[in-house]
């Protein structure tokens, strides 16, 4: 019996019924698993190191559609073109049209890094790029490593890198760089399709895109020339098969060198030296601005008035910047303060046409104009009788007085004017003990420097645990103007030993000096100490999180100086400890630390990375080390008087003496 084949009616009925039911599901439909698989490469127009190319125009299909973003900042070719390429995507391709004209026997090479992405889920292609030759021949060399900046060990995201087979040492500062590239996310770049030879290497910020060296631009450089090779090796692969099982195969593959350099930027912070701002804001004080730090004084004479040909120094007080970029005269001679006009010869350093310091000479005048006081209404009677002119008081006061001082802290203060004297019988130091305030010997007073006449140091060892209350009476000090203080108090109590902690680095690697900085978790100094005898000692320091930086001191100035490549010098070399420290209260850490067992590049923890990789879409965020481990890891238990062990507290006791350099905060 034959089946009966059902109508087109039926058929229709059957279909409508379905749409029906379909359309009546609004939820989401179920696409599985999200893409997490970047574009992967079909082919090219010309394709990858093809030879006698003479198209200016490439082309660069995939499996999807793609985007790619940022080419402005991201896409390089090199040779180094002198008219921005045009890059867009289309499609499933990417379309590069080069505008210079190609050179003959010239391998190109387009680095695209991470920029092109497919087009609805963003998944990049790490490391594209694509080469070809306008001759026979194709250069397939090529260098990698790494860039961080120098001060902090961040990887550089997006630098410059290239090289110059001109050895010149001139070369950065005036040629277009040869072969270009751009360090990834993680710092790292490859410089490839180089010709056998001798190169020198860089990594620019290149600001201006110019392709070489400005001196405002952060600069990486090595002080040796590369010589790229290539050998082959066999390595082993692991192969799965269709049935689960893997096998283990070897191949020959090329291996290029040198493929670990290690280039750390710097910037020289150079400025043209000139003279931005003089003014004479008051009629006894005239200032200085420099647009940048100077190393030397201006040499500054009064060119009018009865004092003509005088040195303005012997007639004033100088307050300086310790940079020495911005300069107050305070003027002391009664005849210049009444000039209204006052010229000045003034020879200092300035920039000139080429970017050399030279000495130049400007006359400069000074103006200083009397507002006219509106006439003051007599006053009659009792009520001129009672009438007391108002003192002015010069200001005095504390800068860094708090309610807590920690027991290595100065106590300065700062005046309105230069000062002239300060009584020492005027001024009073008391200690509370039990409930009354005991006389103590008072604190020595210095000028905190010779630049600064506005500041003065009380210089005191301050008992830990002690509240102390210092008075400066009334017409104690005395300024320059002979006006004087009105009362002055600072009430503080001194940090006790048992709020601190101490942190010991037992340091190996190094055999020069060297300095280490306990930072916080903004990756900023807090405290200081030099390495001495192998070990950086932290006396008083406050319970928290902290890491620790060490720099190679090579100057020994105790404070980390950046490179120069003007002065073909290296910046001072900087190592991280790789984990953090939990600091407890009342505890004692003691740390071997090998500055050299880990590689650079794994040494600074990701806690206080600024420039830490962006994830990958569908990829999970690495998991930082749970605190309680890292607290084993730091802390040796006993060693502290808050345990319930029997350990000794390995806290010196008795009188805290002021610091002597081996602690110090770090501003």
């Amino acid at each position: 019996m034959n089946k009966r084949v059902p109508g087109i009616h039926t058929i229709a009925v059957l279909l409508l019924a379905a749409l029906l039911a379909a359309c009546a599901s609004m939820g989401r439909p179920e696409g599985g698993p999200r893409d997490v698989e970047p574009p992967v490469f079909m082919g090219s127009s010309p394709a990858p190191e093809e030879l006698n190319v003479d198209k200016s125009r490439i082309v660069i299909r995939f499996d999807e559609n793609v985007a790619v973003t940022d080419p402005m900042t991201k896409v390089v070719v090199s040779p180094v073109q002198s008219t921005t390429p045009v890059i867009s995507a289309a499609g499933k391709s990417i379309i590069v049209e080069l505008r210079d004209t190609l050179a003959e026997n010239t391998t190109y090479t387009v680095d695209f890094s991470d920029a092109i992405k497919d087009l609805n889920e963003g998944n990049p292609i790490d490391g594209f790029s694509l080469a070809f030759s306008t001759g026979s021949h194709i250069d397939t060399l090529q260098i990698s490593g790494m860039v961080f900046q120098a001060s902090n060990l961040e990887p550089a995201q997006g630098m410059l890198v290239g090289v110059y087979s001109n050895l010149s040492d001139t070369a950065v500062t005036t040629l277009p760089m040869e072969r270009i590239t751009k360090t990834n996310q993680y710092g790292e770049f490859t410089i490839r399709n180089l010709k056998e030879g001798t190169y020198r290497i860089f990594a620019l910020t290149d600001n201006n895109r110019d392709y070489h060296w400005d001196r405002s631009e952060d600069i990486a450089f090595l002080d040796v020339t590369v010589t790229p090779t290539v050998s082959t090796e066999t390595v082993a692969d692991t192969l799965k098969a269709q049935d689960g099982s893997d096998s283990i195969v070897s191949r020959t593959a090329a291996v290029y060198a040198p493929n670990d350099i290690l280039l750390t930027w710097f910037n020289e912070n150079y400025k043209p030296q000139y003279l931005v701002k003089y003014e004479r804001p008051e009629r006894h004080r005239i200032a200085f601005q420099m647009n940048t730090a100077s190393d030397s004084f201006p040499e500054i004479r009064l060119a009018n008035g009865p004092l003509a040909g005088a040195n303005l120094l012997d007639h004033s007080v100088l307050n300086s910047s310790a940079t020495r970029d911005t300069l107050e005269f305070w003027l002391r001679d009664s005849l210049l303060i009444k000039q209204d006009s006052i010229l000045l010869s003034a020879r200092y350093l300035r920039t000139d046409s080429v970017q050399n310091l030279s000495w130049t000479t400007d006359t400069l005048r000074f103006y200083i104009r009397t507002p006219r006081k509106a006439p003051e209404k007599k006053k009659k009677g009792k009520e001129a009788e009672d009438s007391v002119p108002k003192i002015t008081f010069m200001n005095f006061r504390p800068r860094n007085s708090g309610s807590v001082m920690e027991v290595y802290q100065d106590l300065y203060f700062t005046a309105s004017q230069p000062i002239a004297s300060l009584e020492m019988e005027k001024v009073h130091l008391e200690m509370f003990e039990d409930t009354t305030w005991i006389e103590l010997e008072p604190p020595r007073f210095e000028y905190a420097d010779s630049l600064h006449p506005l500041l003065m140091k009380a210089d005191y060892d301050w008992e830990p645990g002690v509240k102390y209350r210092l008075t400066v009476d009334s017409a104690a000090v005395t300024g320059i103007y002979n006006e004087w203080n009105n009362v002055t108090k600072a009430e503080f109590t001194v940090r006790p030993l048992e709020d601190y902690s101490t942190v010991d680095f037992n340091i190996s690697g190094i055999d020069s000096a060297a300095v280490v900085q306990l930072l916080n978790k903004s990756d900023a100094p807090v405290y200081s100490a030099p390495v001495r005898n192998g070990h950086a000692m932290f006396m008083h320091v406050l319970p928290g999180v902290y890491y620790a930086r060490l720099f190679v001191d090579a100057n020994q100035n105790g404070v980390y100086d950046g490179g120069s490549y003007t002065l073909r010098q290296q910046p001072e070399e900087v190592y991280y400890f790789p984990k953090k420290l939990n600091v407890r209260k009342k505890w004692d850490v003691e740390q071997s630390w090998n500055v050299t067992e880990l590689p650079v590049d794994r040494q600074k923890p990701d806690d206080i990375k600024k420039n830490k990789p962006k994830p990958k879409p569908g990829e999970i965020p690495e998991q930082t080390d749970d605190e309680d481990e890292e607290e084993d890891e730091f802390y040796i238990p006993g060693s502290g008087s808050g345990t319930s062990g029997s350990g000794s507290n390995r806290r010196g006791s008795g009188r805290v003496r002021q610091n002597t350099g081996g602690n110090r905060l770090a501003f």
